[in-house]
């Protein structure tokens, strides 16, 4: 498998497409710019499915990709190590913020068990069939994925984006069920954007203190020493130093790509993946949008690095999903306004003035 590849199968949203929603922009009964953000978005979702008028977010769907991570043994978290499937069972039963904003939204969820570290079960089989490894390894000492390990996960994340194509999904809220999740996710932007440790350390989605913040950057530090020589190399950089949610998750934002699927990303784990899906293929970004800020450092780096813009400001820290599915009415919005509101009525062509001449002359001639 050659991630490079993917440059080549992925075309740019239909930019005639986008020209004729901007026009038709131009002719509702709403003056151009008083819809601010939403007539950006509109014109954007016209592109990427082909139609103008712009056609309603029907069927949505929250696609979350869940794994252990073997660096959370550093109590790098705030979650006790090999207990994402607590996060996963929560969602499943309907007791999670993603879940209840999903059920609020009437959007269903989907869980994709890439690496969790737990029995299989405890958890229902068709979450758990395609994992590609129990547990991903600690990666500032180890690689976290061998390189079958990493082209099975890549593999599973193309497979769960043409499932969800062929299925009638047209827009996928992404999000990951982790613990440690961040601290390869950081190490990945770290690496790409050539920075350092304490650049991109944050404190992840369920809080962590000082002392673990140390512990973290001491491991995003060694990680890096890892991750740096084989930057050159997607598929080595993801074994190296990611872990199997991670590299599905890039395998599906590639593949959505190809397939025109638009995605709305959450936080700092879909940005990381997204920022090693932009070195494969440099037009995969323009069918994805930044649901929210996450308010970790490393994801600001990456989006800024993809020129995505955050939709949404909210302060929600928790992941899984969650901050992206509340982006998600916007985007709806945006699809409904560009739609529905009526063009304004034509305003008749004023008389010239050589015309203006000839009528006063009729009537002194008169």
């Amino acid at each position: 498998m050659n991630l490079d590849d993917f440059s080549d199968l992925i075309e740019r949203p239909d930019g005639g497409i986008r020209r004729d929603a901007e026009e038709r922009r131009q002719r509702l009964n709403v003056r151009p710019g008083a819809l601010g953000r939403l007539d950006e978005l509109g014109e954007w979702l016209a592109a990427a499915q082909g139609s103008v008028p712009v056609r309603p977010v029907e069927q949505p769907k929250v696609v979350l990709f869940a794994g252990d991570h073997g660096v959370a043994s550093l109590d790098v978290s705030g979650r006790a190590a090999g207990t994402a499937y607590e996060l996963v069972r929560a969602v499943l039963e309907g007791a999670s913020p993603v879940a209840v904003l999903a059920r609020a939204q009437q959007v269903p969820v989907r869980v994709v068990d890439a690496g969790l570290d737990c029995d299989p079960e405890l958890l229902p089989a068709e979450v758990t069939r395609r994992r590609v490894r129990r547990g991903s390894g600690r990666i500032d000492v180890e690689d976290a994925l061998s390189a079958q390990e990493t082209r099975a996960a890549l593999e599973l994340g193309i497979a769960v984006a043409d499932e969800e194509a062929d299925s009638g999904t047209d827009l996928v809220v992404l999000g990951d069920l982790s613990v440690g999740g961040t601290t390869p996710a950081s190490t990945l932007i770290a690496a790409l954007c050539g920075t350092d440790a304490s650049v991109v350390t944050g404190r992840g989605g369920a809080g962590i203190d000082d002392l673990a913040w140390m512990r973290k950057c001491a491991a995003i530090r060694d990680a890096l020493r890892r991750a740096r020589p084989v930057l050159g190399d997607q598929l080595e950089l993801l074994g190296a130093v990611g872990g199997a949610d991670l590299a599905a998750m890039t395998g599906f934002l590639l593949q959505a790509s190809v397939r025109r699927l638009p995605v709305l990303l959450d936080g700092v784990v879909g940005a990381a993946c997204a920022l090693v899906a932009q070195r494969a293929a440099f037009r995969a970004p323009d069918w994805w949008l930044a649901g929210q800020v996450s308010g970790e450092p490393a994801q600001a780096k990456a989006l800024d690095r993809m020129a995505l813009n955050p939709l949404l400001d909210h302060g929600v820290t928790v992941g899984e999903g969650t901050g992206a599915l509340l982006a998600l009415p916007l985007v709806r919005a945006a699809a409904a306004l560009a739609a529905e509101l009526p063009e304004a009525a034509s305003v008749p062509e004023a008389a010239g003035p050589d015309a203006a001449a000839t009528d006063a002359a009729d009537d002194a001639r008169g």
